[in-house]
């Protein structure tokens, strides 16, 4: 497997990009990996999922990215509007890098979240979107993630706290308002419905199953809930379950 490290300069961004493939000259289709709140591109899922993913299927690569504020991206301020931009300039460039219809899109937590606003206000661009424990409700999701009373002090004050997994993210009462007012919860998805997996452990302790259930059932997506497995699948044999079902769900 080879490993590369890339920056994509455009659109007033510097994003910070890893490529999965075994021969960077013959690439002819591309996996959009997206990761988590806090996460960053270097985590541990992608490199799971794209040791898989490319494994005996000449021609596919993976590529993650870290969002803004996130892993080694520069940015100090998140913003939804921010995170929208680095998805899709990644997007575009890399439809334009490889000039393939074979793209595809896996997110998790916050980066399903953000797959799915990115196709209710863009569109569609991919064959086929798999999220794994979405965080449909992402206002709700982050604020269950306060625990603490000087944080909830803080916010009602106008002021930032820090949340996430690997790197703390700074979070503002703006950011917060912002993810609130985009539901995607009352967006209807029924166009993209038959090109949406979404998978979720039964044990998950961070994003309720049930509100990835309730979408799947008001959108018609295909629902498939792995038993036991946590919000990050740290089990082995259940994060091997979703990544098998999603490679075959995308039919590669």
């Amino acid at each position: 497997m080879v490993i590369t490290y890339f920056d994509i300069n455009e659109n007033g961004c510097s994003i910070r990009c890893k490529l999965y493939c075994t021969d960077r000259n013959a690439i002819k289709r591309v996996i959009v990996f997206c990761h988590g709140f806090g996460g960053h591109k270097d985590n541990k899922a992608a490199e799971t999922f794209a040791k898989r993913a490319i494994t005996k299927r000449k021609g596919t690569a993976v590529v993650t990215f870290d969002w803004p504020c996130h892993g080694s991206d520069a940015r100090k301020n998140l913003l939804l509007e921010d995170c929208d931009t680095y998805l899709t300039t990644v997007i575009e460039y890399l439809r334009a890098r490889y000039d393939t219809d074979e793209f595809y899109a896996y997110g998790t937590s916050f980066g399903g979240y953000l797959l799915l606003k990115y196709l209710a206000e863009h569109g569609n661009p991919f064959r086929k979107v798999a999220l794994r424990c979405p965080a449909i409700n992402m206002y709700g999701t982050l604020m269950d993630a306060v625990a603490n009373d000087d944080d909830k002090s803080n916010l009602a004050h106008g002021k930032p706290v820090l949340m996430g997994f690997d790197r703390k993210v700074r979070v503002s009462p703006q950011f917060l308002e912002s993810v609130k007012a985009t539901d995607i919860r009352v967006i209807p998805f029924f166009d993209y419905a038959d090109d949406i997996l979404i998978v979720h452990g039964t044990a998950d302790e961070i994003v309720p199953i049930a509100d990835s259930d309730q979408f799947a059932n008001d959108n018609v997506i295909e629902f498939v809930p792995i038993a036991g497995a946590d919000h990050r699948f740290r089990d082995p044999k259940k994060m091997d379950a979703a990544i098998a079902l999603i490679i075959e769900f995308f039919g590669l």
